[in-house]
């Protein structure tokens, strides 16, 4: 029986959520799987990856096949490099020891890439936020500049009117006269 890691698709239309699979091959894209290995959201940004690293390296020790994508997400978490580390300890390279000092430091490595991504998303999204608020504000300093312009103009036109209701009655005072 062909075995391969792959993606199951769950979710709702428009908002995909996939668990990783270990799967026959035979069987339909949604349907019986092996094994549950994780799940992978791409709706999040950095996409949100739960694998579980040794229950992968297993199935890819035993002949698994992973799907381009799940090869993808399978790298980024680390199994690949961990079945690969392994292989040099089957063929007596380094110890179990050794191979799990690289794993580590390859770990810690990609954690760090990780995290300044993320830093460098929140310093984005702090940036657009001073910026809309920067935007806003120049918004609102125009309108309340307009609306000292409409005031003043409604004032001297009541002042014009008041003048003009004055002068109108000094008229009718000299008519009378």
């Amino acid at each position: 029986m062909p075995v391969r890691i792959r993606l199951q698709r769950h979710g709702k239309k428009g908002k995909p959520f996939y668990w990783v699979v270990a799967a026959d091959s035979r069987a339909k894209r949604d349907g019986k799987f092996l094994e549950k290995l994780g799940t992978y959201n791409p709706n999040t940004n950095p996409a949100t990856i739960d694998l579980n690293v040794d229950q992968a390296v297993q199935w890819l020790e035993n002949g698994a096949q992973p799907s381009d994508t799940a090869k993808k997400i399978l790298s980024y978490k680390g199994a690949l490099m961990k079945h690969h580390l392994n292989g040099g300890v089957r063929k007596g390279a380094f110890n179990e020891e050794e191979a799990q000092k690289r794993f580590d430091a390859w770990l810690a490595e990609k954690e760090k890439s990780v995290a300044s991504k993320e830093e460098g998303l929140a310093k984005e999204a702090e940036a657009a936020k001073a910026k809309a608020l920067a935007a806003e504000k120049e918004v609102n300093e125009k309108r309340a500049a307009a609306a000292a312009e409409v005031e003043a103009a409604a004032a001297a036109e009541a002042t014009e009117g008041e003048e003009a209701a004055a002068e109108g009655g000094e008229e009718a005072t000299q008519e009378e006269e």
